[in-house]
């Protein structure tokens, strides 16, 4: 898809470093080296000059330059790079020359990806991940992203939607063929054993409890018990920082408070919540119900009492929680008090600590599973096969008779599985995508 405009961007961070990448892509690409760079370089060679004003012909800084000709780019189209020093002021003077020429402009977020999509270098579900990969906080994360970018999705599922267009083209054949009985009948009933089978691997990968969606997002805990039952210490204790105040008067969190954490290589977000209690201010009532909307959407519920008689409220599940006896410094009231909880810590002392964070990371692995296939990452990819596989199902079960419909069933069962990879048109969908990348990549 041919561009009439030059796009240029920072692609390195922003602020004082060592070197700054300046990308460069379109169509005036290669006028740029002639006017800014001269000699221009070889394609695919890296060479060593002073980068010029395109009009004054001052000198604004000495640059490694690198060009790669289209379509062999990762735009397709001709992409240049300047490698100049980091200061603020040479990446401004860089950039204020290359908005002096015409037909340049700045990049908009997300515009470089985007260009290489529409020339066929990337798809959808590979834009996605290289996304998530310039995301990642964690190393399963970063594993995650890397294979997604890597095609590892696209893959599985342009591989499905191949054999969902060979079931079509058995399920054509026996239209086509509807004098012959013998031959119409066989046909169908092959389309329909192939569907079988296929189905089967696609409720499969949908029946993953949400694996690559917690591994992309992160595993979610949330601190619930009564008030100064300890959970904002806990947090600061596990954060290794004053992310939340600390007070002995009680509700004095009114809010929800997230801190991110790396634990073996897995992202987990640790929500503290307000005190679980009777309240009569609209403020507190509000905090109450918000930190019970956090434990609903929680992966594992930490409930943390200093007596075995504070019990989780109705509706707290054992098997996506844990008891936590907090304050575990703190002598019993009485000598023969017997223990409770599933672990007992003590965020002053960080006693049990350790094991705690152990008990989380454990959740967390068995939440994303240990499963090499490649994992759903994206709420977009589950509905787009959710309505492949319920179009699959429709053709399986529809009447064999009315042939005709079950070969549309077939032909949107492809059409959503193409929607994922931008096989068909997705035009919808690329704005939201390519939003969410930084300028300049």
């Amino acid at each position: 898809m041919a561009n009439a405009s030059t796009i240029f961007a920072l692609s390195s961070a922003p602020g004082r470093a060592g070197v700054a990448v300046i990308r460069i892509s379109g169509p005036a690409a290669q006028d740029i080296l002639e006017t800014m760079v001269a000699p221009r370089p070889k394609p695919r060679s890296v060479v060593y000059r002073t980068i010029q004003h395109p009009h004054t012909g001052e000198a604004l800084d000495r640059a490694v330059v690198l060009w790669f000709a289209a379509p062999h780019s990762e735009t397709g189209e001709d992409v240049v790079e300047f490698q100049t020093h980091g200061s603020r002021a040479v990446v401004a003077a860089v950039l204020t020359a290359l908005g002096k020429i015409s037909g340049c402009r700045l990049a908009e977020p997300g515009e470089f990806a985007r260009r290489a999509f529409e020339n066929g270098k990337l798809d959808l579900a590979e834009v996605e991940g290289l996304a998530d990969l310039i995301e990642a906080e964690t190393d399963a994360q970063r594993r995650q992203a890397l294979a997604q970018a890597g095609g590892a999705l696209s893959k599985l599922y342009d591989g499905w939607r191949a054999r969902l267009i060979e079931i079509a083209a058995l399920t054509e054949a026996a239209i086509d063929f509807s004098d012959e009985g013998d031959v119409s009948a066989s046909s169908f009933a092959e389309a329909r054993k192939r569907a079988e089978t296929l189905a089967k691997e696609i409720a499969g990968h949908l029946d993953d409890g949400h694996r690559g969606e917690i591994l992309r997002e992160g595993f979610r805990v949330a601190l619930l018990g009564a008030p100064n039952a300890g959970k904002s210490s806990l947090l600061n204790a596990l954060a290794r920082r004053d992310a939340a105040i600390v007070s002995a008067e009680a509700g004095t969190t009114r809010d929800v408070i997230e801190v991110r954490l790396d634990l073996a290589g897995l992202p987990v977000i640790v929500s503290d919540t307000a005190g679980i209690r009777e309240a009569s201010s609209e403020v507190e009532q509000e905090g109450i119900r918000r930190s019970l909307a956090a434990a609903k959407d929680a992966d594992l519920v930490l409930w943390l009492t200093e007596k075995p008689e504070s019990i989780p409220p109705v509706g707290f599940s054992r098997e996506t929680s844990l008891v936590i006896r907090s304050k575990a410094d703190l002598p019993h009231e009485s000598q023969n008090a017997p223990e409770f909880g599933d672990l007992a810590i003590s965020a002053k002392t960080s006693a049990g600590l350790d094991r705690l964070i152990s008990a989380i990371a454990e959740r967390a692995e068995q939440a994303v599973g240990t499963r090499t296939d490649p994992a759903l990452t994206q709420a977009r990819h589950r509905q787009g096969l959710e309505t492949a596989l319920a179009d699959i199902r429709a053709f399986l079960t529809g009447n064999a008779d009315a042939i005709e419909l079950r070969a549309e069933d077939l032909r949107r069962a492809a059409q959503a599985l193409g929607r994922i990879t931008g096989r068909v048109d997705v035009e919808d969908v690329l704005d939201q995508i390519f939003s969410r990348f930084c300028i300049g990549k």
